[in-house]
């Protein structure tokens, strides 16, 4: 690893706690960060920490515009991630989604510009980025429904930014692509013009995410597609928690091991999600159990979290994430987010991810991997650098 920037431990330890003090942590299921192991500072400081699934909500119906402003910068160095692919999705509102994808854009480039922040093209945008400590984001969407059937709308995305293509979300688009994973299958896996849209991301350079996909999708995809693929949020589906409950309605949303080791094969990777994990020592384990399967070198970050404050909508809280449906063994579900609400609840936000945290994220990660065996090298790798490496072979032309 090449060190891009220096940290005092005096400097790491304030960015950890938000404070020049360094406050005592309170403990989370037997496990704690110890924020005084230099280490953690040395790696995170010469890591690239990237989020492969992170929402940020933006207002996407003309009623909703222009929103509130949002600390994405402030939050993200608190985190100590270097970038994140942000995303949202446009499938959980009435209306018409091609309108709100163009809002959602709207509203990204307005929050990116306030927070004196760009979108990273390239990996060698990232890197740059990085060595000058400024946070970065690849611009994500999550579900193709705003291509209505309409290929040309790839390359406008694309134009608009759009390097992180999630081909499916919860529901089916209008014209569908393929199979969700939660839904019964319908369309015999991927459809024709899911087929079309991967050429075509292929075509200009674009990374094709395939969360949500059920097997056969994937397998049909990864005969598609001439470049790696990422899924880039879920879990193994034998890593299932301590909570029956959570375990039960999360489970149709973990992948088997034989469809991870169908995407690593294909050179692709796949991103660990924080849920169902109580702590980050738990979140480190379940990186080890698809590093056992797939190696190093296919896996990477993927939360499936907030960086910023959900926002209350007026037809509905939801915007990405988990769906809004269906009961929480803690709770409301995890983004229903109302007006007045000071809180959200444990797991929703990123730096909030665990209960007691006193860290910013990628600081508790770090930690956590070290703390289970993982080498500087392998941090590294699952941190961001194998999300570089799949993200520089897609957009290769």
């Amino acid at each position: 690893m090449k060190l891009e920037t220096n940290s005092s431990r005096r400097q790491f330890l304030s960015a950890l706690t938000g404070t020049a003090a360094v406050t005592a942590l309170k403990p989370s299921l037997g496990w704690t960060a110890d924020i005084t192991d230099t280490r953690v500072a040395d790696i995170a400081s010469k890591t690239i920490g990237i989020d492969a699934h992170n929402h940020i909500d933006v207002p996407l119906t003309n009623a909703e515009m222009p929103g509130p402003d949002i600390d994405l910068k402030g939050e993200m160095k608190r985190s100590g991630l270097s970038a994140i692919c942000m995303t949202f999705a446009t499938d959980y509102q009435a209306g018409d989604a091609y309108e709100r994808f163009l809002n959602g854009m709207a509203s990204m480039d307005r929050q990116l510009d306030r927070n004196g922040m760009k979108r990273s093209l390239t990996p060698a945008d990232i890197r740059s980025a990085h060595r000058n400590s400024q946070p970065t984001v690849i611009q994500a969407v999550e579900g193709a429904h705003f291509l209505q059937g309409h290929i040309e709308r790839v390359e406008e995305a694309y134009r608009r930014g759009l390097r992180h293509f999630g081909l499916l979300h919860d529901s089916d688009a209008s014209v569908p692509l393929g199979d969700v994973y939660t839904n019964p299958p319908r369309h015999g896996g991927l459809t024709a013009f899911g087929a079309a849209v991967i050429k075509e991301c292929n075509r200009l350079g674009m990374l094709i995410d395939l969360a949500h996909a059920n097997l056969q999708t994937t397998e049909a995809a990864l005969k598609i597609t001439t470049r790696p693929v990422i899924i880039s949020h879920t879990g193994l589906d034998t890593q299932l928690g301590s909570n029956p409950r959570m375990a039960e309605m999360m489970r149709p949303r973990l992948i088997s091991k034989e469809q991870a080791r169908t995407v690593a094969d294909a050179g692709g990777l796949i991103g660990v999600w924080t849920h169902l994990s109580d702590t980050p020592i738990e979140y480190a384990r379940n990186m080890r159990a698809l590093v056992d399967v797939i190696g190093v070198d296919h896996v990477c970050i993927g939360t499936d979290t907030k960086l910023t404050p959900p926002s209350p909508r007026p037809n509905g809280p939801h915007s990405g994430g988990l769906p809004p449906q269906g009961p929480h063994p803690d709770g409301p579900a995890r983004n229903d987010f109302r007006p007045g609400q000071q809180h959200p609840r444990v797991g929703e936000r990123t730096n909030d991810a665990w209960a007691h945290e006193k860290v910013g994220f990628y600081y508790a990660v770090v930690d956590a991997m070290l703390q289970s065996g993982f080498t500087p090298d392998e941090i590294g790798k699952i941190g961001g650098s194998n999300l570089l490496r799949v993200f520089g072979a897609a957009i290769d032309k």
